[in-house]
Formats: structure tokens, sequence, C-alpha cells
């Protein structure tokens, strides 16, 4: 934030009705109001530690916006929590797989809707020094207009269709087969370009979520 003024967050497309609401925006936005009521914060104090503008943090908690990637680590960040806190549960392992394996139908998953990303996260916890995930984009999905950073390093592959990698600026289209790693402090964000689904495995270390 600059000069004391809230950004606003372009990550919604376009106008969106009642009847678009989608069931994952919808639990996200109630994970979002739990957690900043938990915090004792007002949408306008949420706002201003997060650098978004309080429409925004209204609209996603009212399940008519999707937050951008960076969006969802400033709104973490601003109520000290994991992102993870946002990934919907899957089912429950059994004791001895605790730890150690997750089942496709067990996976947890972040869903942005209105970006067009899907995240599962196909390591048992967060414990570890690594976390790997499968993204799924959307044709036209994106993880945001604005580029982030964290700490680390991100690799992957991808699995099947396109993708479009900005790292520091720089555009990269990716297709199936092809690889990546680079630092995670490098200005960065994603986007699918084509008319079909994308799907990359994202190892990300240490975990981000």
């Amino acid at each position: 934030m600059s000069g004391g003024t809230i950004q606003e967050d372009h990550a919604t497309k376009g106008d969106v009705s009642a009847k678009e609401i989608s069931p994952a925006d919808l639990w996200l936005g109630l994970q979002l109001r739990t957690l900043r009521k938990a915090a004792k914060l007002s949408m306008s104090e949420l706002a201003q530690k997060a650098s978004l503008s309080i429409g925004m943090i209204s609209q996603i908690e009212r399940g008519i916006a999707s937050p951008s990637i960076r969006s969802l680590r400033q709104i973490s960040d601003a109520l000290g929590v994991a992102p993870a806190q946002f990934f919907h549960d899957g089912l429950q392992p059994p004791l001895e797989e605790m730890g150690k394996i997750v089942r496709k139908s067990g996976r947890r998953q972040l869903s942005l809707p209105r970006n067009g990303v899907a995240k599962q996260l196909l390591t048992p916890d967060l414990d570890g020094a690594t976390e790997m995930l499968l993204v799924i984009v959307e044709p036209g999905g994106t993880s945001g207009p604005e580029h982030y950073v964290h700490k680390g390093e991100d690799a992957g592959i991808v699995l099947s269709g396109s993708l479009e990698l900005w790292i520091e600026g720089h555009m990269h289209l990716l297709q199936e087969g092809d690889s990546f790693r680079f630092k995670s402090t490098l200005p960065h964000r994603f986007a699918n370009p084509t008319d079909a689904e994308t799907r990359v495995l994202w190892v990300i270390t240490p975990p981000l979520y």
C-alpha cells in the first residue's frame, strides 16, 4: 500500500448476479467472515490491514467475488492465518495413512471459480519441507492481474494444456510436458490463454499454504 491508499482488487470477471454465485465462493466467504469476526476486526479494519477495498472484502464475504491468489495471501497475512484455512477438507483418511497418504477422494481443495482456478493439495499436511499441488486452470483462468512473491522456490510440470507463466515480467508459454523452477521471490503470475483446461503439478518449498 502506498500513500495510505487502499488498493482495489479486480479479480472478478464482470458483473455477478445472485444466480451465478457458486457454493465454493459462498464457502470461502463464510470462512473469511468467521475468521474476521474471530480476530475482532471490522471489514474496514481488515481492508486496511490487507491493502484491499472495503467493497472487495464485502463482496468476498457475500460470495459474489473471488479473490486473486495475491489478495488471498494478503487477507491471510492480515488475519494471521495460513491460506490453508480456506481449503475445503476432503474425506478423513484412515489412521495408518494420516500424514503419509492422500487419496484422490480426500484431497483438500481451494476453489476460486471466478478466477477459473482450483488448487488441490496433494501432500498430507503442511508440516513438511515441500508442498505439492494439482493446479487446475480453466480456459481463460488466471492467478490474478497482479504478480505475487513469497519465499522459497516454485517448480512444476504442465500435465495437460498450455500455461502462460510470467516471471519478472517475461511471459513463458509452456505446453504439456514442459517444466519450470524459479525463486519464489521473483514476481510471478500465471494464466491459461486457451479454450481447454490446463493441469499443472506444482511444487512449492517451503509450503506456501
